[in-house]
């Protein structure tokens, strides 16, 4: 199976430790960590994903606004500089651990986060990336 990402979610994926929206967003991104750190590939897409499933029944659901679809631009643009490939929908990813590791290295020292500055889970992702990433739920790839 392959895993829908949007863009913005990649940066997402790096700090998640648990926290969220609703009980049921928990236990559906929980799943995913878990399959994501089997090595499951990623499919960028445009638009809600698999992460957004379970706030999709919210009929004003904030994965559908503009402010998170500025979110994914930005993400994509750092996180693509950073791999030196493009994100786009439709492209597959294969995160290895040693993407991870860029990612969270450069997740930490605060050049990739142009997407993450409005974000209201802006504070808590800094200080897990501050404390070492510890307590996330995706660790390395295997």
């Amino acid at each position: 199976m392959t895993i829908r990402l949007r863009a913005h979610h990649l940066l997402c994926l790096l700090t998640y430790a648990g926290k969220g929206y609703s009980p049921a967003f928990v236990a559906n991104y929980d799943g995913i960590a878990e399959r994501i750190a089997r090595g499951e590939p990623v499919e960028i897409v445009s638009g809600p994903d698999d992460v957004c499933a379970p706030a999709m029944s919210e009929p004003e659901s904030h994965c559908r606004g503009a402010r998170v679809m500025k979110r994914d631009r930005l993400a994509a643009k750092a996180v693509g500089g950073l791999l030196s490939h493009p994100i786009a929908p439709g492209m597959l990813l294969q995160l290895s651990t040693m993407d991870v590791q860029a990612l969270r290295s450069a997740f930490a020292a605060g050049q990739i986060r142009s997407a993450c500055r409005a974000c209201q889970w802006h504070s808590l992702c800094s200080g897990i990336a501050a404390a070492g990433y510890a307590g996330c739920r995706i660790p390395p790839i295997t």
